[in-house]
């Protein structure tokens, strides 16, 4: 099993939050929780909208590096089509 994933989850207010971690269940209710940092306390996630997997922490750290610089819509076509 590969070891980190990148994700995209989708707030409350329509707008997207993108990160890395070793555990996605997790990470995701600890941002339902209000303990995943400050973007997520203040825009309430409501679902996981896209997570890719990889090897290796600096592999997914580089995708989430990518995917931040990315516009709505291109993160929204990627979680829809798989492309973006």
């Amino acid at each position: 099993m590969k070891g980190w994933f990148v994700y995209i989850l989708q707030c409350k207010d329509g707008s997207f939050y993108t990160g890395v971690t070793p555990n996605l269940k997790r990470r995701f209710q600890e941002h339902k929780e209000g303990k995943g940092g400050k973007y997520t306390l203040e825009h309430k996630p409501i679902k996981i909208l896209f997570s890719e997997t990889f090897n290796t922490k600096q592999e997914a750290l580089n995708r989430e590096k990518q995917l931040k610089g990315w516009s709505h819509r291109k993160k929204e076509n990627l979680a829809k089509f798989g492309k973006p």
